[in-house]
């Protein structure tokens, strides 16, 4: 009989299984703020009330003033809306909305309510509920931005996404305000955009998908040859290898993707891939998984300031330049943290050392490490950020923060395939968090094996909270197994390294336009003319990244002309002088982004009285079709001596309008020198990062050649043993051949009938009788004995074959033959040297000699008997 304390517990475990179940409906978050009302409106119109969710809204609200968002929202939609209470759980089919001057938690299903710290200004209560709900529902959670100013939840569709949730936003097009909806998709690879009437449908059209796609945790051939496909497309597009990933992460990012295009198939995603070249870009994002931010785990980065780093500054020589890498470095959060936090331990340091620190980021995504090079930072980094660190290393710069240069001048930014390109070696410091988890065993090994080698002896190397060394540990000595911190005791032998990266091929990313050449129809047409309507007044061209002319709206002429020659329909080519010298910068500045570039009074020669003219230049966001063109557009502008003509005299308004001109030709080119400043330090930081791998490379070939050198001499040596070993075994050969002849003419000679059978009963050796008894072949060696004709009467031959492969114990019999032959046939198991049984030997031999005789004998008595009785 159970005691009452083990029911309670018992109870209590009932209890929160029941509970486990009921919270496996999806939890959504809406994170909005201004027009985020009509927004939230067009949602849930379109919503419809047993969708088996519950929604928990994000508005941002004037603390001062009661909340009328659950009344409003009441009205339009037939769930439950409620204003979110301490400690209340949540239901489906129900609206939550959070009070004013409130911040809002999820734990285990209920919610919580936090007291802002902040009276105004900049308070993010979407990122903070986001990253709750991320924490709470893990793999269940689901986002969703809709139209908003400021950056608000961005961090938290991060967070969202590093737990393999749901992310959804709002077409910024379809937004009243598209602050947060752009911020959003510039912060993660968004798996649902569209508009507010649209999210909801999107949204139950995917989950319904989940739900009926469960499929087995094996991959079948099927599905592996359909991975295996997509492995390539992406390899052939992105120049990057994913075979040596773990197949159950592959498989789940491609279900995503499978899920938002409603394709239930495989193969019907490697189709559409092959068709949608854009989509290989957009699963490349999606299998990146770039979650980072400014010093995540504060415990860590608290122990590396504490002991880690001032125990290696010890060991330093004074005016040592230390180096580090962070591979899989994303946007460059992490080797921010340790530039600043090199900077505090250094600070710190009792004895003043003259250390510098030289850190080299590195990731596969380019537009990752452009975003790192930039340095510029949403304002929601205050949250990961304290109040001393933003004033001392970052300044406001518009609506966020820019890294100083004292801090963005110690880090170096390349791209990098850390599997296939070359390390950098002689490292201090290498810090590699949550990327190898993604890997198979066999690749974490190599790529642990090469870390080891780029150490010094001394270095320290640190790795995500779910890696481990696995087998690798006679390199490294463990300073905190909790926070995964080693420390490098002896380096790799290069012998180990035997695939060692060697590549030196950046292969870009190749854009729609470039895989297939864009074709001229009337949906570009279309689509042309809709955005000219929205945003500009023709005159105006439509290019590719190229520059190349897609599409042109009115006449043109004075702003471009035919080249002489072969025809060239790229718009430097085409432009008019002067439009040709300010162009190039324009449309590089263009293509960072999507926001507009203005050339303003630019004075185009024309052959006869110049032209002045406003260029807008614009990178195209949607539709996707023409996603990543360019659009150029022309406003004649009146000159600016003519401006001037009604104020001041014809003498005055020249020389003025010839210095206005010289001031604008003076700021474009400071804008050009800007610009070209900041390439040529991307391609510094470039030529650096690879100058490192050249001279890594470097030492690697002089140390293989060594190797080689010694390698031919053991091989040499080598050679003639194996010549010995050839002649001992060619002997030995020679010795079995005489044996084996030896033993078929001693087999022969005893002129018994032997038949030697394997564990499945299939015919394995004859001796030449055996032809005599079964119509037998060299050609039926393999084949079951049971199946061939023989003369035998002994139809259980095959039941008591297996009987002594079953007990082990012999079976003799003498049995005759449809021709009067008589045989004594034994079966027998077949034993190895070492005692193991491997089949059968059954031997046929004949006694129909003995037989006849016994025959006779026998009559030959009975006879007798008979002549005695009577």
């Amino acid at each position: 009989m159970k005691s009452k304390k083990h029911v309670q517990i018992d109870n209590v475990g009932k209890n929160k299984m029941m509970e486990s179940n009921q919270l496996e409906f999806p939890i959504v978050g809406i994170g909005a703020s201004a027009g985020g009302l009509e927004a939230l409106e067009q949602f849930f119109t379109n919503t419809p009330s047993d969708n088996g969710m519950a929604f928990i809204v994000i508005q941002h609200l004037d603390p001062s003033q009661p909340g009328f968002m659950p009344e409003l929202l009441q009205r339009i939609t037939k769930m439950k809306v409620t204003q979110a209470s301490d400690h209340l759980k949540v239901k489906p089919n129900c609206i939550y909305v959070i009070p004013p001057n409130k911040s809002l938690s999820i734990l285990n299903g209920y919610l919580h309510l936090f007291d802002a710290i902040e009276s105004r200004g900049l308070r993010l209560p979407v990122d903070i509920f986001f990253k709750s709900l991320a924490d709470d529902r893990q793999d269940k959670s689901i986002g969703i931005i809709l139209s908003g100013m400021g950056t608000d939840g961005s961090l938290g569709l991060k967070a969202l996404k590093e737990k393999k949730g749901i992310t959804l936003v709002q077409d910024p097009i379809d937004a009243k305000f598209d602050g947060m909806p752009r911020s959003a998709m510039e912060a993660v690879n968004v798996d649902i955009v569209a508009s507010a009437e649209e999210l909801p449908v999107k949204l139950i059209n995917f989950l319904n998908y989940n739900s009926s796609e469960k499929t087995d945790k094996v991959i079948d051939r099927k599905t592996k040859s359909a991975l295996d496909k997509i492995i390539i497309l992406l390899r052939e597009q992105t120049g990057h290898d994913f075979s040596q990933y773990k197949k159950n992460t592959l498989f789940r990012r491609i279900e995503r993707r499978k899920g938002i295009h409603q394709l239930t198939k495989m193969h019907s995603y490697v189709r559409f891939l092959q068709e949608n070249p854009k989509e290989i870009d957009l699963l490349f994002k999606e299998l990146l998984i770039g979650v980072t931010g400014f010093f995540r785990d504060t415990t860590v980065w608290e122990k590396l300031k504490q002991s880690i780093l001032p125990d290696l500054f010890d060991e330093m020589p004074d005016g040592r330049v230390m180096r580090a890498w962070i591979p899989g470095c994303s946007t460059g959060e992490e080797a921010y943290s340790l530039a600043i936090l090199f900077k505090e331990a250094m600070a710190r340091l009792k004895k003043p050392k003259n250390l510098t620190l030289q850190i080299f980021a590195t990731d596969i995504d380019n537009d990752a490490i452009e975003k790192a090079r930039k340095g510029l930072f949403t304002s929601n980094i205050s949250n990961d950020v304290n109040p001393e660190r933003l004033s001392r290393y970052f300044t406001l710069e518009g609506d966020g923060y820019k890294i100083n240069n004292t801090i963005r001048e110690m880090v170096v930014f390349a791209p990098q395939n850390v599997i296939k390109d070359p390390p950098f070696t002689k490292l201090d410091f290498i810090s590699c968090r949550n990327m190898l988890i993604y890997m198979e065993p066999e690749l974490q090994k190599k790529l642990l094996l090469l870390f080891n080698y780029s150490l010094n002896l001394g270095g320290i190397m640190l790795l995500g909270n779910s890696e481990t060394l696995g087998n690798i540990k006679h390199g490294f000595k463990e300073l905190d197994p909790k926070l995964k911190i080693y420390k490098c005791l002896s380096n790799t032998s290069t012998t180990e390294l035997s695939d060692f990266p060697s590549s030196f091929y950046y292969k870009k990313n190749q854009s729609a336009s470039k895989n297939k050449p864009v074709k001229i129809n009337e949906n570009i047409q279309s689509i042309t003319y809709n955005i000219l309507l929205q945003r500009f007044t023709p005159v105006s061209v439509l290019v590719n990244e190229e520059g190349d002319i897609i599409y042109i709206t009115g006449r043109t002429g004075k702003y471009l002309e035919p080249v002489a020659g072969k025809a060239n329909w790229n718009i430097y080519a085409m432009a008019r002088e002067g439009l040709r010298n300010e162009l190039p910068s324009a449309f590089r500045q263009a293509q960072q982004d999507y926001k507009e570039v203005n050339l303003k009074n630019v004075k185009i020669e024309t052959g006869g009285d110049p032209l002045f003219v406003d260029v807008i230049i614009q990178r195209i966001e949607a539709p996707e079709s023409v996603r990543g063109m360019i659009i150029l557009v022309f406003n004649d502008v009146i000159p600016v001596a003519e401006t001037q003509n009604s104020k001041l005299k014809a003498g005055k308004s020249t020389s003025n309008a010839k210095q206005k001109e010289v001031e604008l030709e003076l700021k474009r080119t400071f804008e050009e020198l800007q610009s070209t400043r900041e390439e040529m330090q991307t391609s510094q930081e470039e030529l650096k990062s690879t100058n490192e791998e050249l001279q890594s490379t470097n030492e690697e070939l002089q140390s293989t050649n060594e190797e080689l050198t010694t390698s031919k001499e053991e091989m040499q040596s080598l050679n003639e043993e194996l010549q010995t070993v050839n002649i001992e075994l060619q002997s030995k050969v020679n010795d079995f051949v005489q044996a084996n002849n030896d033993m078929i003419n001693l087999l022969n000679s005893t002129e018994i009938a032997t038949l030697f059978l394997d564990k499945e009963l299939n015919i394995r050796r004859f001796t030449d009788p055996m032809t005599d008894i079964f119509k037998l072949r060299n050609t039926d060696i393999g084949r079951p004995f049971t199946d061939l004709v023989t003369d035998l009467q002994y139809p259980d031959i095959d039941t008591h074959a297996r009987k002594v492969l079953k007990t082990l114990v012999s079976i003799e019999k003498a049995i005759t033959t449809i021709s009067g032959k008589w045989y004594n046939v034994r079966i027998m198991p077949y034993r190895t040297i070492d005692d193991r049984i491997d089949g059968l030997v059954i031997t046929f031999n004949d006694i129909t000699t003995y037989k006849k005789l016994e025959f006779e004998l026998k009559e030959a008595n009975a006879a007798l008997s008979k002549n005695l009785n009577n």
